[in-house]
């Protein structure tokens, strides 16, 4: 009896084990998918100048492949010369079903096909180039192809040198009445500048009230509603969700109340974000000892001529704790470090810059000037 109890037991005890087994050993595997497209309508053409590289010429979208299991899928947005692809790069690669490609970008693939402005030169000013998606799982794995779309390039001919001017963004509000446009006697148009042609990453400080918008420049290089303009994606008038969109927008709105605020953007990354500042200077020049770093002095914000000023005593000569350095200054905002000013090798203004020497002890009005974008000045006139 006891030997065949053994033996139920260990039949028992296999039958579990095979079952587990199986059952651990079920494997979802990927299947081939096709139905990859692009959903976005493309234009029938696309001109580009440098007054718009900064814009976003397309957002190419598309449906989610289906590899007939729950996997991560990733996207390559490639490009070609030709509508064969035998030469692809890679324009991006995301694992969303969107991806934004900016007039700087058209520019560099139209200059790699041989288009120009010139009407002097032989060079067409208009070719076409071929963009279509790529899905697939994992590296080296299955992968999917969309049918190509095909974008005719246009560089519209000129006789004058066109200066490549950084991309902007007008930033209206009641601030300003809400014009972007600087033609129309508005008395200022605030600006965004890129950090490049073809990035899309705006900076700018700008007093604003309460809400404002970012518009585009035409092909003109002109500011005007009507532009493409930048909302917040909740469609609410005065939010401030830090997600841009340019269609069924509300106003931006801002997070801590009228103020002189530092605003950045990112228009392929459809995000925004506004900081409010108040400015003041900081420093051993500002005492003559350590105890001038401790604390920022405030400075006073003109809304009219839109600069930051102080009159103070500064104090030159050698830093007492340090023989091989001289008294010098800094500016930063809401007397913390997060955002702080000093000099660049231009002897401009640049986030995070070195300390400012101070040339000779007196009475100093010390101005800065944030209201050019990336261009940033400060000055120290001996009263």
């Amino acid at each position: 009896m006891k030997k065949i109890s053994i033996i139920l037991c260990a039949l028992v005890a296999l039958v579990a084990f095979n079952a587990c087994e199986t059952e651990d050993d079920v494997i979802f595997t990927a299947q081939e998918a096709d139905g990859l497209a692009f959903t976005n309508t493309t234009s029938s053409e696309y001109v580009l100048t440098n007054a718009t590289a900064g814009n976003l010429a397309e957002r190419f979208t598309w449906n989610a492949a289906d590899f007939g299991t729950e996997t991560n899928v990733s996207y390559d947005l490639e490009k070609s010369n030709t509508s064969d692809f035998t030469e692809v790069i890679s324009v991006g690669t995301t694992t969303s079903t969107e991806l934004g490609v900016t007039v700087g970008q058209l520019l560099g693939y139209a200059s790699e096909i041989g288009l120009d402005n010139d009407p002097a030169t032989d060079a067409p000013n208009t070719g076409t180039i071929y963009m279509r998606l790529r899905g697939y799982v994992g590296a080296g794995g299955l992968e999917t192809f969309s049918d190509a779309v095909g974008l005719v390039l246009v560089l519209p001919e000129t006789t004058e040198d066109e200066e490549a001017a950084l991309p902007r963004l007008a930033v209206p509000g009641p601030h300003q009445d809400w014009n972007p446009d600087e033609n129309s006697g508005v008395p200022f148009v605030p600006y965004l500048q890129s950090e490049d042609i073809g990035n899309t990453n705006y900076e700018g400080f700008v007093y604003l009230i309460d809400m404002f918008k970012l518009v585009e420049p035409n092909a003109d290089g002109a500011f005007m509603w009507g532009n493409p303009d930048y909302g917040d994606a909740s469609g609410i008038d005065g939010n401030y969700t830090q997600i841009l969109a340019l269609e069924d927008e509300g106003n931006c709105g801002v997070p801590d109340g009228e103020g002189y605020y530092l605003l950045n953007a990112n228009t392929t990354d459809l995000t925004y974000s506004a900081t409010k500042t108040d400015w003041g200077i900081i420093g051993n020049g500002l005492t003559g000892d350590g105890s001038g770093w401790n604390a920022s002095v405030p400075m006073s914000f003109d809304t009219t001529t839109r600069i930051w000023t102080i009159t103070t005593n500064l104090v030159a000569g050698v830093d007492p704790d340090d023989a091989e350095n001289v008294l010098r200054i800094k500016f930063r905002a809401n007397d913390a470090w997060d955002i702080n000013m000093g000099e660049g090798d231009d002897n401009n203004l640049v986030f995070g810059g070195g300390d400012i020497a101070v040339p000779e002890s007196g009475t100093y009005l010390i101005t800065i000037d944030l209201s050019n974008p990336r261009a940033y000045t400060y000055s120290l006139e001996l009263q």
